[in-house]
């Protein structure tokens, strides 16, 4: 199994127009560039499309391989071709046969911009002596990171959303959620402790709160830890609250049935749009703005959010990364200003989402930043706040000292109160 997979994707081809169209042309230059390479072929398919609204069909075309397969397909009316290359590397390392394969095509194609991918598969042994499936995240269109996950204990649909529940020594049972990390066992504390406790230890007294989306149930425990406070949780996947309850338990300690907790399942746009309670710390706890969710991240919602606080009220949520997704920041930072008096921004950096990651309060009168660090540690002493791994009084205030970088992106009053 273990073997190299290199693909190509190659725009506007300035090569011989046959190369497009004919198969036969195609196939000899294919033969030709695969013998040359060094590997061995043991059989071939090509098939030329019909002609399509007056314009010539497209080819597909496979070479068999001892060592494993050549693919490629044309698309003349788009002068474009995509290329894939497998080599098993079982016996004998053949990377840098199917290297001088790939790179002969794509010198035929004379392509005026391409983009490769190469991706190493599998192990001799299986994954889990290979330190397991490697799972890849983009954090931009330029930028990934990624861990080995040795066991894979769920896989999913539900009614919203393609669920994997994943584990390894590491990170423990993880959450992944359309191909999107979202929590673990191990690291967990950073975002959810970080998501609730500034703004829930910056309001003198909080009662009420409402969490929109948190279906795993980690920033609902780190809020039931302020005594006295009533919790409402809006998740619209149902399938991720009953996966959080059956598995999840070292994230959530079983906040999802706590009493003081009421967990809806729902539409959480729909309830902050139609609900006459009003809240004292209203959180999003959601999928990224590219999601189904990005209607949970516009000026028009957190108008609406902003209508259900109660007065000295606010708003938390997570804004992505600063440093990879300046625009989205300073895109949602601004839709935030120009809902609120005031726009907080803070961050830290988060194992498993990669990144240096960034934060928010928006208010019209709660500030977290002048909140002194002595007076941090009496209100987590008087409400017994206790079991943080992150949080704590010094940690508070350095959550707001923003980075220049990030700091430049972010309102201007968030940035010199920031600095104060």
């Amino acid at each position: 199994m273990q073997g190299l997979h290199l693909t190509a994707d190659l725009y506007r081809c300035d090569c011989d127009g046959l190369l497009m169209t004919d198969a036969e042309a195609l196939a000899g230059l294919c033969r030709e560039a695969t013998l040359a390479a060094g590997l061995t072929i043991v059989g071939e398919k090509w098939h030329v499309f019909p002609d399509y609204q007056g314009q010539p069909g497209g080819v597909t075309g496979t070479l068999l391989l001892a060592e494993s397969h050549l693919a490629l397909h044309t698309w003349p009316e788009r002068r474009g071709v995509t290329l894939d290359v497998y080599v098993c590397n079982f016996e004998a390392d053949n990377s840098d046969k199917a290297e001088r394969l790939m790179g002969a095509l794509e010198s035929a194609f004379q392509a005026r911009e391409s983009q490769r991918e190469r991706i190493m598969r599998g192990d001799r042994d299986g994954p889990a002596r290979a330190g397991g499936e490697l799972l890849l995240e983009s954090l931009n269109e330029d930028s990934v990171y990624g861990f080995r996950f040795a066991r894979r204990l769920l896989d999913q649909r539900t009614d919203y959303q393609h669920l994997e529940l994943l584990e390894s020594d590491e990170l423990g049972l993880t959450l992944r959620l359309d191909g999107s990390l979202m929590t673990s066992e191990a690291d967990e504390f950073f975002y959810h402790e970080a998501l609730i406790h500034p703004a829930a230890i910056a309001h003198p007294d909080p009662r009420r709160a409402l969490i929109v989306g948190g279906g795993d149930g980690g920033a609902l425990e780190e809020l039931l830890k302020h005594p006295g406070i009533q919790a409402t949780l809006v998740e619209l996947d149902g399938g991720v609250v009953d996966v959080a309850r059956r598995h999840l338990g070292r994230i959530n300690h079983g906040s999802l049935d706590d009493p003081r907790a009421n967990v809806r399942i729902g539409d959480g746009a729909a309830f902050v749009r139609d609900t006459a309670e009003r809240f004292d710390l209203v959180y999003l706890d959601l999928t990224d703005p590219e999601t189904p969710a990005g209607p949970l991240y516009t000026e028009s919602f957190f108008a609406h959010c902003r209508r259900i606080l109660a007065p000295g009220g606010a708003l938390v949520l997570h804004l992505g990364s600063p440093f990879h997704e300046p625009d989205q920041v300073r895109g949602l930072a601004e839709a935030l200003g120009r809902t609120f008096e005031h726009v907080r921004g803070y961050g830290l950096h988060i194992p498993l989402y990669g990144s240096y990651w960034s934060l928010a309060v928006a208010s019209d009168t709660l500030d977290p930043v002048t909140l002194p660090a002595a007076d941090v540690a009496a209100r987590l002493e008087v409400r017994g706040v206790e079991d943080l791994q992150y949080y704590n009084p010094e940690v508070h205030g350095a959550l707001f000292a923003l980075p220049n970088f990030y700091r430049r992106l972010m309102p201007c009053d968030a940035g010199v109160l920031a600095s104060a």
